[in-house]
């Protein structure tokens, strides 16, 4: 709503780097809560409006991947993800958890801002077709004013990240997108090289449209390109 701020809420165990984070959230006009351990980021996310969690992964009492996984419980409020562990198993067992974006440390202010803007911006926009608000692919009809898929004439349960992704491949229905181009339109133009986290969101959505993931209908890979949506 206009006027009203965007409420954060960062959790790490270094004092040092959470203030450093909220500092530079708060001269950018952020509402900030900060938390040292996972207990305390939960006590705060169930008393508080919070509208995205910037999140450590290695903390005391509770780490950021239970953190994550007890918020995931009940909440679709964006996460990202900080973290020390920049191996691509770390970030793939993080966005499976319900990471909507991961940056490894040490990083600076610039790439910090700009996940933090892409990633509210996923989870606040609506993508609507300028001729359409109803889209028909085979089995899979989406209500773009209600913000609605449904399979099978039941509503898909879909993060806002997987709503953008499945609108887009409707959108593209027979047409082979590349990686670059998919990340682009759906994460936004920051992004191009996070192959990962299509991995994950193609296999999180295969698994609730196709009825074998591991031999898909819907979603297709071309290999060393991107994916294909085909619904007839």
């Amino acid at each position: 709503m206009a006027g009203t701020k965007t409420t954060v809420l960062v959790v790490d165990d270094e004092r040092s780097l959470r203030d450093f984070v909220r500092r530079n959230l708060e001269i950018r006009g952020f509402n900030v809560h900060t938390a040292a351990n996972g207990l305390e980021a939960l006590a705060i996310f169930n008393t508080e409006n919070i509208d995205l969690v910037i999140l450590d992964l290695m903390m005391p009492h509770m780490n950021g991947l239970e953190t994550m996984r007890r918020i995931r419980q009940d909440a679709l409020t964006p996460i990202v993800v900080l973290s020390a562990l920049g191996e691509e198993t770390d970030k793939v067992q993080a966005l499976n958890l319900g990471a909507d974006d991961y940056l490894t440390k040490p990083f600076g202010v610039g790439e910090l801002m700009a996940r933090v803007r892409a990633v509210l911006r996923r989870s606040q926009r609506f993508p609507a077709s300028a001729s359409a608000t109803r889209l028909i692919c085979g089995d899979l009809t989406a209500d773009l004013e209600r913000h609605v898929i449904l399979f099978n004439g039941r509503p898909l349960e879909l993060t806002p990240t997987e709503f953008d992704l499945l609108i887009f491949f409707m959108e593209n229905n027979g047409k082979v997108l590349s990686h670059r181009a998919i990340l682009q339109h759906v994460w936004g133009p920051e992004y191009g090289q996070e192959s990962e986290y299509l991995r994950v969101y193609i296999g999180r959505l295969r698994h609730k449209i196709e009825t074998n993931p591991s031999q898909p209908r819907y979603l297709l890979t071309e290999r060393g390109i991107g994916y294909c949506f085909i619904a007839s």
